[in-house]
């Protein structure tokens, strides 16, 4: 039966990466891959995680099983993490996931089952792999105008216009902060106008939040996402403990159900189906290091200082790189950069331009011109803002 298989579509992403490291250039850039780096190029292990993974060491007893939702006290402390105060605890249903992928494709699957018929919305563009996902469970989505080409910052009528389009039984999904590809983030007056949507239209909003305490701080980049959870009467999130935590590998995320009107056993009960047929049971070592850290103070503290130090080197790389681009072009307008949050900008650069500056300078980014700000270092931001400005971007 095998011999009926067809090929994929190779991920662009993954094809970049051989491409770099096939490149035999010294001077060579990566700004492809979605993962954080220090100066070094680096994906550093976080002290607080170091930490607390020896203290498990000696303090673990055993590898069975925990429950189909995860341990109680990670679920507990990611919704703390996330919402805060936003909504009672009781009215959050949870699930831990391999990953925010996992959230996503399990939110994605809840959805299917609750609205078989329903829409999903996507930002144009979003992260590729939501689309790849609804693809492969075959729900039908709706693009939804996001980023502006001209401006580098966000759609928002465009946006607006098009999420009027939604209704009761679909999906918007949303980002809660950090837009992946593009780094343009909606402001708080602007949430509220989505709040308003989601009033008129009765539609459902998702909330992927994957980089909070990666852009503004850790509840500042929360706030988004606690506005709409505390404004409607239901909300799917999806969070992820990739990036803040730097547990890549972990495979470490949650899956939240805020629906307090909705009966609890039913949907915990729902959540806990699908994680048992999708996985059974959650992975744990990730979320065990995770709610060890935002329990205890002093690893708490040593984490959100980390965080803090990452995040505001991202914030420094990103105006060295404005700087550098307005001295060599003369002009401001690569200021949207400075303004942009978390690891990603969406640079606006056409195919041929990313093209060029690869086969040019070694610069390696997506073909859409999204770039992970996270890849640069001083030395490599002057290499970058020239081979911005020779390709005429």
């Amino acid at each position: 039966m095998f011999d009926h298989l067809q090929a994929q579509k190779p991920d662009g992403i993954l094809m970049l990466m051989q491409m770099y490291r096939d490149d035999p250039r010294d001077s060579k850039v990566d700004l492809g891959v979605g993962v954080y780096k220090d100066a070094s190029g680096n994906t550093p292990i976080m002290r607080a995680i170091k930490t607390a993974e020896e203290q498990l060491w000696h303090a673990e007893t055993t590898k069975t099983y925990v429950g189909l939702a995860g341990a109680p006290d990670f679920n507990d402390a990611m919704v703390k993490l996330v919402l805060a105060d936003a909504v009672p605890r009781a009215a959050v249903n949870s699930v831990a996931t391999p990953g925010g992928t996992g959230a996503v494709r399990q939110a994605f699957e809840l959805a299917k089952m609750a609205s078989p018929g329903g829409r999903v919305f996507v930002s144009n563009p979003t992260w590729p792999n939501h689309v790849s996902i609804l693809d492969y469970l075959g729900m039908e989505k709706v693009m939804y105008r996001y980023f502006d080409d001209e401006t580098r910052g966000v759609d928002f009528d465009g946006m607006i216009a098009d999420l009027k389009q939604a209704r009761k039984g679909d999906l918007i999904l949303l980002h809660g902060c950090c837009h992946n590809p593009t780094g343009a983030n909606l402001t708080d007056p602007q949430w509220d106008e989505v709040i308003k949507v989601l009033h008129d239209t009765g539609a459902t909003p998702m909330i992927d939040i994957a980089y909070q305490g990666f852009g503004d701080g850790l509840d500042a980049d929360a706030s988004g996402t606690r506005k709409v959870a505390a404004a409607v009467p239901e909300c799917l999130i999806a969070a992820s403990c990739s990036k803040n935590f730097g547990i890549y590998r972990e495979r470490t995320g949650i899956l939240m159900l805020v629906a307090g009107g909705t009966d609890k056993t039913i949907a915990q009960g729902t959540l806990n189906f699908l994680n048992r047929q999708n996985y059974s049971f959650p992975p744990d070592h990730g979320a065990r290091l995770v709610t060890m850290i935002l329990n205890d103070d002093a690893l708490r503290a040593d984490w959100q200082a980390e965080l803090e130090e990452m995040r505001t080197g991202m914030l420094g790389l990103r105006e060295q790189l404005a700087r550098e681009l307005e001295q060599r072009s003369g002009s401001n307008r690569f200021g949207f950069l400075a303004q942009h949050r978390g690891m990603f900008s969406r640079l606006g650069a056409a195919p041929d331009a990313v093209v060029k500056m690869r086969d040019d300078s070694g610069i390696y980014m997506v073909g859409d011109s999204r770039m992970n700000i996270a890849g640069l270092n001083a030395q490599t931001i002057p290499v970058l803002a020239d081979a911005i400005v020779k390709a005429g971007v």
